[in-house]
């Protein structure tokens, strides 16, 4: 299993685009990969999930991906929030 913590940074927080982005980025690996907000647990390749989360700005998050391209996609995600989602 590999872990990743991030913080949300753009302004509007995770709201649809970025849930897409993430779900799009994550169904390109084989791993499962899994979001976590305070508590809160959810599939990375689903949507609406990633959009149950109600992840706003500041908000930390936890990427948890397991399978042979685990290392890979937790990256990938990290680098979604890392840039803002393109939106700043």
């Amino acid at each position: 299993m590999h872990n990743r913590e991030t913080i949300v940074r753009n302004k509007a927080g995770i709201h649809a685009r970025p849930a897409a982005m993430i779900a799009e980025t994550a169904q390109r690996f084989s791993a499962e990969v899994m979001l976590t907000r305070d508590g809160t647990v959810v599939n990375a390749k689903s949507i609406i999930d990633i959009m149950l989360l109600a992840a706003e700005k500041g908000s930390k998050i936890n990427i948890a991906a397991t399978g042979a391209d685990e290392e890979k996609a937790a990256q990938a995600i990290y680098d979604l929030f890392e840039r803002k989602f393109d939106e700043d």
